[in-house]
């Protein structure tokens, strides 16, 4: 029989803020990261929404490692077409809520940034990414450039690329793998929703106890559902949209039988898709913010339909 299990970014947004479930998400983080980590507590910013019709589920968390240093995890759920830039602004944006007006720069903390996505992003055959910054000799490129030991004294790591925020993407609609790691477990339990009777990653024999539908209040258990739902409807308008709007844009510009004619063509179809699917979007009681940044449409094109 199938246990129904509570979708990890939902949990995130409304269970796991609770200290007393903190345990679950340490085990994620710790196993992505390969470190033992304890959570201190999430951070309170504008980000940290708890209102359902927020659909980002960014939390901003103060973490501590196995050695007491203090790190700043970013965790992201977004759904958006220029998902890397909203990467790029979150990690700058956590930066800068967190230090001090007149604070040194050395205040600023060590900022890994996890984005869980359940949409296609980018071109790979990986399902798990890992990205950060190295300063490599523009005649050497073998030469890589390291913090002083002074410097390694006050920051985490050794090369000064170590200072930089870490990103982390996990594309799991794209695992199709038998788990046989930790971090395949729950990369399996984050695309499915299921976590095996033989899982023993760190976090995850928890999270079969306390992420378990029924175990929600009716409130919550309609809300969860409510959302799902809301969830498999957009993707399905989004996905059905996009493709006949390539494919209705590919004809006419067909038609015409030049290559300027084909991109005049398509852009005219995936604009008028844009519109259909903004229109539904809208119908749902969707933000105005969020449907643009879905169709890429401006928000007054999107007031106007």
């Amino acid at each position: 029989m199938k246990e129904n299990y509570i979708r990890f970014d939902w949990a995130m947004k409304r269970l796991l803020r609770d200290k007393s479930n903190y345990v679950v998400l340490e085990g994620f983080l710790s196993t992505l990261l390969e470190e033992d980590l304890h959570i201190c507590r999430f951070l309170e910013s504008e980000s940290n929404q708890t209102d359902e019709t927020d659909k980002f589920n960014r939390a901003d968390i103060l973490v501590e490692d196995s050695k007491g240093r203090l790190l700043i995890i970013e965790v992201q759920n977004n759904r958006e077409l220029d998902y890397f830039h909203r990467m790029l602004y979150g990690v700058s944006k956590t930066i800068s809520e967190y230090i001090n007006l007149g604070d040194d720069y050395d205040k600023v903390r060590k900022l890994y940034s996890i984005n869980i996505v359940y949409f296609d992003l980018g071109q790979g055959k990986d399902y798990v990414y890992h990205g950060k910054t190295i300063f490599r000799g523009l005649h050497d490129p073998n030469d890589v450039l390291k913090l002083s030991v002074r410097q390694q004294e006050l920051f985490i790591g050794k090369d000064a690329g170590d200072i930089f925020p870490e990103y982390y993407v996990l594309r799991v609609n794209d695992f199709d793998k038998v788990a046989k790691t930790p971090l395949d477990e729950w990369i399996k339990f984050l695309k499915t929703g299921e976590i095996d009777k033989e899982a023993t990653a760190k976090g995850l024999p928890e999270a079969r106890e306390r992420l378990r539908i029924d175990t929600l209040p009716d409130a919550e258990k309609r809300a969860y559902y409510r959302d799902m739902e809301a969830l498999r409807y957009q993707r399905s308008v989004i996905k059905t949209g996009w493709d006949e709007g390539h494919t209705k844009g590919f004809k006419e510009g067909e038609a015409k039988g030049r290559a300027e004619g084909i991109a005049e063509g398509r852009a005219e179809g995936e604009k008028e898709k844009a519109k259909e699917i903004a229109k539904k979007m809208k119908d749902m009681g969707l933000p105005v913010k969020e449907i643009a940044q879905y169709t890429q449409l401006t928000q007054e094109e999107i007031t106007q339909l």
